[in-house]
């Protein structure tokens, strides 16, 4: 072992001391969590997963009457899922190639343990491949790569004949004709986003409202709790607003640490999120959320919590933006790291699935039990959550800890299968209804 690794293991040594979970994570779920006292760490609690991927044979464990199958294998990073009307799927496949400069002691561990965990995932990405499987079943004619050269995509939208991508520094536009298989055309940067060399949140998430006229672009924060200062969050940790044919844009809500998977419920226009919160103040805080978005809304970060609980770490503090900060419509427990979202809107799942969301937890970093690595169902009565997450995909840890593969986006394509961007181990999973036999 080296000394870089000695000198990691004991820091994580260090780090697990005295990690009793007081709080059950079911705690944690649903509009009402269990939120206990902040706990703050000199050596913040860690444990990340080691990835040893899928064996031959294996797959997420899913309910009975499902059956799941690998789509598309090989896709380093694939991180987001798009389908298109007339069927055809794109996926997003999504990487920095280069760590970040170390501010704190902990971005030591995130970019040695990134270079660990994924150093041998090889491959091209950056790019955004199309699937076409015209007969559905889950077994694709045709994968080619539309699009590549980009910078850190992650969210697309189609709206008429173009398809927006969401870059890490821009929102580009691409004249597009469904059906095409190959973009070669230069795209237009409708507006830029917030970037740089340190850009902790690089992942934009995008959509657009049911007639296409206004964008919505997720900017998640710069840093955990605003310790880089203001400078660093500026149009951070918000919901843009973009207007897609002139650029013009405006914060449509804020305080939202790492808002992904936007996307509208059906039927409606009331903007839906998932987030990731803030981290260091123990294996039990913050609670990461799904939320309704209020226009004009401010969701507490970095000055509070899941409604007006102040964070102490941060100051000055601000109790005028405390008093507004509005609380999360649903909670998913601490630190399970959601970063897809959709609704179910097909019609081969059984009736109870309809209008409900699935959720992708890409899974916990500080903390030492691990928490999330799954796909969630929460029930919606009324366009309202309701209920206890049921878990729809799990295992994506093995029986020693390791993760054989990271769940990311989420989506419904024309059958009303569910597609999964599984970026640890590079595949892109189907799961469909088969009935109970």
């Amino acid at each position: 072992m080296t000394r870089n690794r000695v000198a990691l293991a004991a820091l994580f040594a260090l780090a697990a001391c005295g990690q009793s979970q007081t709080v059950d994570p079911m705690q944690q779920v649903g509009p009402n969590p269990v939120l206990p006292e902040p706990s703050e760490d000199l050596v913040p609690r860690a444990h990340f997963p080691r990835a040893v991927g899928w064996a031959a044979g294996e797959a997420p464990a899913v309910p009975a009457g499902f059956r799941i199958q690998a789509m598309a294998t090989g896709l380093r990073s694939v991180r987001n899922i798009y389908p298109l009307a007339n069927g055809d799927i794109l996926a997003v496949q999504s990487a920095k190639e280069t760590p970040e400069p170390v501010e704190r002691p902990k971005n030591a561990f995130f970019n040695y343990l990134f270079q660990t965990v994924h150093g041998a995932d090889s491959g091209s990405t950056n790019r955004i491949v199309l699937l076409r499987d015209a007969d559905g079943d889950g077994n694709p004619e045709l994968q080619t790569v539309l699009l590549d050269n980009l910078n850190v995509p992650f969210g697309v939208v189609q709206v008429g004949n173009y398809l927006y991508v969401a870059d890490t520094d821009a929102i580009l536009r691409f004249p597009f004709t469904p059906g095409q298989t190959r973009i070669t055309g230069a795209p237009t940067r409708i507006v830029e986003l917030p970037a740089g060399r340190i850009n902790h949140h690089f992942t934009k998430s995008l959509t657009a409202n049911a007639d296409g006229s206004i964008l919505y672009v997720g900017v998640g924060s710069n840093s955990n709790v605003g310790e880089r200062g203001p400078e660093a969050e500026t149009d951070r940790a918000m919901i843009w607003e973009v207007d897609p044919r002139t650029g013009a844009h405006r914060i449509f809500a804020s305080g939202l640490r790492n808002p992904n998977g936007l996307t509208f419920y059906p039927g409606s226009s009331i903007l839906w999120t998932v987030v990731n919160e803030r981290d260091e103040l123990g294996p039990n805080l913050v609670p990461d959320y799904m939320t309704s978005v209020r226009p004009g809304g401010f969701y507490g970060w970095p000055y509070s919590y899941y409604g007006q609980h102040v964070d102490p770490r941060v100051q000055p503090q601000r109790p005028d933006l405390v008093a507004r900060a509005i609380a999360p419509d649903y909670a998913l427990s601490s630190h399970v790291a959601p970063l897809g979202l959709t609704f179910y809107t097909g019609t081969s799942f059984p009736p109870m699935f309809r209008g409900g969301a699935f959720v992708g937890e890409h899974g916990s970093w500080n903390r030492y039990e691990p928490n999330g690595y799954r796909i969630v169902f929460i029930r919606f009565a009324g366009g309202r959550p309701v209920g206890n997450p049921l878990p729809f995909a799990t295992n994506f840890l093995d029986s020693d800890g390791n993760s054989r593969g990271r769940p990311v986006g989420v989506a419904v394509d024309r059958t009303g299968a569910l597609l999964v961007a599984d970026d640890a181990a590079s595949r892109v999973w189907r799961i469909s209804y088969v009935g109970v036999r």
